[in-house]
């Protein structure tokens, strides 16, 4: 018991139950735990009556990206972004693109220790222009993510959150505060499909996606990963894209992602790039003005375009930026307002992926 004391962080957002037990009211799950029981995610426990956070202060692995990795199209397009997550999850997609660290009961195999301030050291000395937590979903580590936050605001730097959005309203404030841009992953437009392939629901996504976009300063974009046969009929598709339209807006753009075979789902087939392009042109017919695919080499989907003189803005090939027609945030040709975070020039940081030792800091 001394060593996992050690090794945790009291976390925030819980309450006793009448029976003595902990309930945590961090995400819609609302876990309710025995003493040394964890939650769903399986990093937050029940220790001597008191909710922790195990993975606080340690992380699976910190790599600099191209913001569009992330993906972020609008938001300082060609910066880098210091990149890193933790272990767990609070949904349970058995589908996972990332399951070796989403799914790990094993922490301390794939974690090392990092502090926020080194965190935030380490960006400033690379010359990153933000932090990303990300990987695994930083709602469950939200005290970690918070604090680092603080220390990379302290020093210029702003904070990216790739999130699935499922969280409760009184922690999604204080977390969300200090994000500067979110993307968030918009799984499927049925509750069906968030309760057989996810464990979860649908509205507190769509809540959160309204209530982000409607309530905060964080810059937002939505990724939906199109699994074949699964979450993939225009029916869908198209009811989800003017549900964004009408609930979010027409400006706050879409990515549409190639799912590929992973995790609870090696038997399943690819997505094509055919498909995604179906996808792409429902999404501007239902009024979009910005739709990108992901996961295949496409330039054309891939681009920034003016939605009202069809000047392309930005040019990119995979994360590369080869032309940009942009003045400060307005369109060069009709100089429409072009919603974003845009600086007079983009960065030039590219495809390029360089692992960081955060222990040098």
């Amino acid at each position: 018991m001394q060593k996992l004391q050690e090794k945790t962080h009291t976390a925030n957002w819980w309450k006793t139950d009448q029976k003595g037990q902990v309930v945590c009211e961090l995400c819609p799950r609302h876990c309710v735990l025995k003493d040394s029981q964890r939650g769903f995610c399986f990093v937050r426990q029940n220790v001597g009556g008191k909710l922790v956070s195990t993975t606080y202060g340690r992380s699976t692995g910190f790599c600099i990206d191209p913001i569009e990795k992330k993906p972020l199209n609008h938001f300082y397009p060609g910066t880098s972004v210091l990149s890193f997550g933790t272990a767990g999850c609070n949904l349970g997609c058995i589908f996972c693109q990332n399951w070796s660290t989403t799914k790990s009961k094993e922490v301390d195999q794939y974690c090392e220790e990092a502090t926020p301030e080194a965190i935030a050291s380490a960006a400033k000395e690379y010359g990153c222009h933000s932090v990303a937590y990300t990987y695994n979903d930083p709602v469950i580590w939200a005290e970690y993510a918070i604090d680092t936050a603080r220390a990379c605001r302290a020093k210029g730097i702003r904070n990216v959150a790739v999130t699935a959005g499922y969280i409760e309203s009184e922690a999604r404030r204080a977390f969300f505060e200090l994000m500067d841009a979110a993307n968030v992953d918009l799984k499927a437009f049925t509750e069906d499909f968030y309760r057989k392939r996810c464990a979860g629901h649908l509205e507190p996504v769509l809540d959160t996606l309204r209530w982000l976009v409607h309530e905060t300063n964080v810059w937002v974009e939505i990724t939906n990963l199109i699994i074949p046969g699964d979450n993939d009929s225009p029916e869908e598709l198209g009811q989800m894209c003017e549900w964004i339209v009408a609930e979010l807006g027409s400006e706050v753009p879409i990515h549409f992602s190639a799912f590929h075979p992973d995790y609870k789902m090696f038997d399943w087939p690819p997505t094509s790039t055919a498909t995604l392009l179906a996808a792409y042109e429902i999404a501007k017919e239902a009024g979009i003005h910005y739709v990108y695919t992901g996961n295949i080499d496409h330039p054309p989907t891939q681009s920034t375009y003016c939605p009202y003189c069809g000047e392309q803005l930005i040019e990119r090939t995979g994360y590369r930026i080869n032309h940009y027609a942009l003045e400060g945030n307005r369109c060069s040709k009709c100089q429409v307002l072009i919603p974003g975070r845009f600086e007079t020039q983009p960065g030039n940081w590219g495809n390029r992926r360089q692992p960081v030792r955060i222990a040098d800091f």
